[in-house]
């Protein structure tokens, strides 16, 4: 039975793997936060599914949480302060993000046994590592320079895995995500987080702020279905064909802008439902909104097995059906 470690498990990917892996019985899946993470309510497996409250940023709780996960076969590296929230806190975002991924890294390191199979490990990166100037379409080959302390923390760890992976001390994917939309839960301190915003607020009769007044604006988004199925590929994808040095993928997207948001969102739920949407401008979160890219070649992506979206306005449909179970 294949033991999966999840941090980050009370956010919005951890909880999304989670619940997908404990619909089949052969997983074993350890969940763990800050806080106790929930197991998901649909999870056809539950007895499968242990939480365990951690902090990441304490060398102490760090190394019980490790102790008491061992063997594994595969660790989803999830947790972390996102965009907005690490320009705003920039010391809490280098605890997080970098300092304890790098404490987790060594852990896994003096743990491995002479001889044992490297261990799988999914590093949730972003394509805020990308920083302009930006060509029309990025692939792997643009050197990413960040603009802000998200993307810079998250480079720092892309570079770290690659090199832990050439050593043969983990095998690693550092996934490049796009945006996510449309996710549930509460807005977060990501600058995205408008993106998905812009859909689930109105659907809840509430005012969502649109923090830049272009509606030809473009960003790069993944849907949660398409996400998650790629995930699962991620786990188990066959490796041995990759240089161990490079082992960063940019994930699939497609490229909306705010319009056609919009119009997914009066296509699927109705015009009324734009008169919760508002829009100003926010000039430190269009600094950072402006710097990202826009549109991404994935043929590494596609050619490794991972899937693409079909519309954005198939998204927002997916969302509103997921409200009715």
């Amino acid at each position: 039975m294949p033991r999966i470690l999840i941090t980050g498990a009370a956010g919005m990917i951890g909880p999304l793997l989670a619940e997908r892996l404990l619909q089949e019985p052969q997983y074993q899946v350890i969940l763990t936060d800050i806080i106790t993470p929930p197991i998901p309510a649909s999870a056809k497996y539950p007895s499968n599914a242990t939480t365990i409250q951690a902090d990441l940023c304490s060398p102490t709780s760090l190394q019980t949480l490790i102790s008491h996960s061992l063997p594994l076969d595969a660790i989803c590296i999830f947790h972390g302060i996102m965009s907005a929230g690490s320009e705003a806190d920039f010391a809490l975002g280098m605890n997080v993000n970098l300092r304890s991924t790098l404490a987790l890294l060594e852990l896994l390191r003096e743990s491995k046994k002479e001889g044992e199979k490297p261990l799988r490990v999914l590093y949730a990166s972003s394509q805020a590592v990308y920083g302009q100037p930006l060509p029309a379409v990025i692939d792997e080959s643009v050197m990413p320079t960040p603009e802000g302390s998200y993307g810079a923390q998250k480079l720092v760890c892309e570079t770290l895995l690659n090199d832990y992976t050439r050593r043969g001390y983990v095998d690693a994917l550092c996934l490049r995500f796009p945006t996510i939309s449309v996710r549930g839960g509460k807005p977060t301190a990501a600058a995205s987080s408008f993106l998905s915003g812009m859909i689930r607020e109105p659907l809840k009769g509430q005012e969502c702020v649109i923090p830049l007044r272009d509606r030809g604006f473009r960003n790069w988004l993944c849907s949660l279905r398409t996400l998650r199925e790629n995930l699962v590929l991620a786990l188990g994808l066959d490796t041995s064909g990759m240089d161990g040095h490079r082992r960063v993928v940019n994930m699939p997207g497609i490229g909306v802008s705010i319009q056609d948001m919009m119009d997914a969102l009066a296509k699927v739920a109705g015009e009324d439902k734009l008169g919760f949407l508002r829009e100003e401008t926010d000039v430190g979160m269009e600094r950072i909104l402006r710097s990202w890219g826009t549109e991404f070649d994935n043929s590494l992506a596609y050619s490794l097995g991972f899937r693409k979206d079909v519309s954005f306005e198939q998204a927002v449909r997916d969302y509103v059906d997921s409200l009715k179970e």
